[in-house]
């Protein structure tokens, strides 16, 4: 009895070796696999709960999906569809816009590249932007609705003694060498406030009292009234899209809609009547005669299905059109759409309409998927801003729509409409990262690469040190 006693303390002390001293702090050579391992478990455990989560709504309707259609039931989904649209597009752009400015400079005795290099920075700076929005959380958003709605009314009201007029509109500040368009920054703000205010308001959306007060009045009142004053119609139109899409996605009664539609076209028609301007290009718009002179009033849509004309099927080529040579005006910017048809064909104004329709069914899914109130109204809100602004560019470039100066979101030339689209992109992929089971698959995968870089020098290491035993 006393012998095995005896051994049994030997070996309690002959334990006291290597191991017993990893045992008090000492850090052993596995330790950094092991925490690799854990962090490749815990993606794995997240991934797992996303796929069950996906196979979930799948099954949700009856019937198993298709392997490809479960796979668009990943809660990664529309937030790699925002993503990937956003940044083609983006890139498709700043291509256009090189080829569409690059003649103009040359011929202003300018060079080429003046009109990319500025739009490549806009580019930097909003997809800074969109990368630090995209990490808030929806209640910093719900919060911050009011000040940027105070914010960009602020500016607005600005440019009423400091603004610069630009092409016949009173719409810009200018902030030393740098020109920006308050209206623009107004888009971001309607749309949070539109979402934070009715967003508490879901059991009084009957009360027509309660859908005025105070969205419309006086808050959409004023920015409309503010947009007006700098005589830029074109995107006092895209605000009425936007607010039209937050109350239909409210719960706004129908006879709002009647009523704000009789008094928002009595509106467009006295704005028009009272100048001169808006009258000619209406009424040239309407006469046929004036739609074939490439000379006249019209000459800039003329000129703008020239270029598509001459593109055909499939393009003359990048960089060759012939339109940007001085005949087509705002080449680089409101007619960029008639350069991509000119140079790269059918396939290139297809492309842009399908990453505009990925955009567009990508901000649906988002919407109608989430429980939140506040995402579903000011998400509603950025997409009818986005694909109302698209249509309203491309229909007056291919002659369905009359010319007014609306830029083709993340592809035309500007600094201003760039950079608050990619902001309101970054609040769509905010919102995008709160879906169920989002966060825990970006978050398992973050720092991956830093995971597998850290991974392999301790296998070698392990590998070795066996090998010498």
């Amino acid at each position: 009895m006393s012998t095995t006693t005896s051994t049994r303390s030997g070996r309690s002390k002959g334990s006291k070796g290597p191991a017993g001293s990893a045992s008090t702090g000492t850090p052993s050579r596995g330790s950094a696999a092991q925490r690799a391992r854990a962090a490749q478990a815990a993606k794995e455990r997240a991934r797992a709960r996303a796929e069950a989560h996906a196979d979930e709504a799948s099954r949700s309707g009856g019937t198993r999906s298709l392997p490809i259609i479960a796979k668009l039931e990943s809660p990664l989904t529309t937030y790699y569809l925002i993503l990937g649209a956003t940044t083609t597009l983006v890139v498709i752009g700043l291509i256009m816009v090189f080829s569409a400015s690059s003649v103009e400079q040359l011929l202003a005795d300018k060079a080429s590249y003046t009109v990319f290099a500025r739009q490549l920075m806009f580019a930097v700076l909003g997809g800074v932007a969109a990368a630090v929005a995209s990490r808030l959380e929806v209640k910093r958003w719900k919060r911050l609705a009011m000040p940027a709605l105070v914010a960009s009314v602020v500016l607005l009201a600005a440019v009423i003694p400091l603004g610069v007029s630009v092409n016949g509109n009173r719409n810009w500040l200018a902030l030393g060498p740098v020109q920006f368009q308050p209206s623009e920054l107004a888009k971001i703000g309607i749309v949070l406030a539109g979402g934070a205010i009715y967003a508490n308001k879901a059991s009084r959306m009957s009360s027509v009292l309660h859908v005025l007060l105070p969205f419309l009045v006086p808050i959409s009142a004023v920015v409309l009234a503010l947009i007006l004053a700098g005589h830029d119609l074109g995107t006092a139109l895209v605000f009425l899209v936007v607010i039209a899409a937050i109350l239909a996605v409210a719960g706004a009664p129908l006879k709002v809609f009647v009523v704000g539609g009789l008094l928002g076209a009595a509106g467009v028609a006295a704005l028009v009547a009272t100048s001169g301007n808006r009258v000619k290009r209406i009424a040239d718009f309407l006469d046929p005669t004036c739609n074939t002179n490439p000379d006249g009033w019209c000459g800039q849509a003329v000129h703008g299905m020239y270029a598509l004309a001459d593109g055909g099927w499939w393009g003359v080529g990048l960089g060759a059109s012939k339109e940007k040579w001085a005949w087509l005006s705002e080449a680089h910017n409101d007619f960029i759409f008639a350069i991509i048809g000119e140079e790269l064909g059918l396939p290139g104004t297809l492309m842009i309409l399908l990453l505009f329709g990925i955009l567009a069914w990508a901000c649906f899914r988002l919407v109608s998927r989430t429980q939140d109130r506040f995402v579903r109204i000011a998400g509603s809100g950025i997409m009818a801003w986005l694909i109302g602004q698209a249509i309203i560019n491309i229909g007056a470039v291919i002659g369905l729509l009359p010319v007014i100066g609306v830029p083709l979101p993340l592809v035309s030339a500007g600094g201003s409409s760039l950079v608050t689209t990619l902001l309101a992109l970054g609040v769509l992929l905010s919102f995008a990262r709160n879906e169920p089971g989002c966060r825990a698959l970006l978050e398992s995968r973050r720092g991956m690469i830093r995971r597998s870089l850290a991974v392999l020098p301790s296998r070698t290491r392990a590998l070795s040190s066996r090998r010498s035993r």
